[in-house]
């Protein structure tokens, strides 16, 4: 872990997921790179998901310890997150064996509450000292992490409505956050969507005092429709946004 020290977030950078795009790196070398130029463009904090040799995402302890070396030996101090998607592993009890023999630990993982088997693992990961980001990709999902009461376990809901419409990634993200505020779950908050819908979360997020995250794994659009390059024209358009144009007002990192 990086033990960094907790702030109010504002921006991170996800660098892969399973996006096609020929910046998306797989490799612990290249995510350590991408993960520095997004470091550099204003990301401070970075979730990723660790790859295998054959190019697949994995839980595996041996590529997630490989991954979790190289990237803070490139952005020391700078607080990782990583998957727990069930994407990657959808077998609840076989994705709890594999995070149980992991070695190297993040600070954080986002855990999706809407996965069979995701309250157990936050309670296993939370005696471990890793931060929970409650993942709440829809207004259901929102619903059962009330209803489970973890919500103390966690460090703060990631609002990520994946409704590829903008106009509908804005109402899914309204919605959470009321259903949120009316439980009276005051956690800290960070949104995203996907695809260009993704930059309407943020600017939705922006002025109501979020966080807001971005890259390869959310999007590889820039706001104006072209396509990005890498993760570090993505946090640089966050940045951006955030009123950051030349690094003068980022923030430092949080966990």
């Amino acid at each position: 872990m990086s033990q960094a020290q907790p702030v109010r977030p504002r921006l991170q950078a996800a660098l892969n997921g399973d996006r096609d795009h020929p910046a998306a790196p797989r490799t612990p070398r290249d995510i350590a790179a991408q993960a520095r130029a997004a470091v550099t463009a204003g990301a401070r904090s970075l979730h990723l998901h660790p790859y295998d040799d054959d190019g697949q995402q994995t839980f595996a302890a041996e590529p997630c310890a490989a991954t979790l070396l190289a990237v803070p030996a490139a952005c020391p101090g700078i607080p990782i997150s990583l998957s727990t998607s069930a994407d990657v592993e959808p077998d609840s009890r076989r994705r709890m064996a594999l995070v149980e023999a992991w070695t190297e630990l993040p600070d954080l993982v986002t855990a999706n509450q809407g996965e069979v088997g995701i309250v157990e693992l936050c309670e296993f990961l939370a005696t471990r000292g890793i931060g929970i980001e409650a993942g709440l990709l829809s207004l259901d999902d929102a619903r059962r992490f009330i209803a489970a009461g973890i919500a103390p376990r966690c460090v703060r809901a990631m609002v990520e409505p994946l409704d590829a419409d903008p106009e509908d990634a804005f109402a899914q993200a309204q919605a959470i956050e009321q259903a949120l505020a009316e439980a009276g779950i005051s956690l800290e908050q960070v949104h995203h969507g996907d695809g260009i819908a993704s930059w309407a979360a943020n600017r939705r997020a922006i002025p109501r005092g979020h966080g807001i995250r971005t890259g390869l794994e959310d999007t590889p659009l820039l706001p104006d429709g072209r396509t990005a390059k890498g993760n570090g024209d993505l946090v640089a358009a966050a940045a951006s946004m955030l009123g950051w144009p030349d690094g003068s007002k980022r923030p430092e990192s949080f966990p």
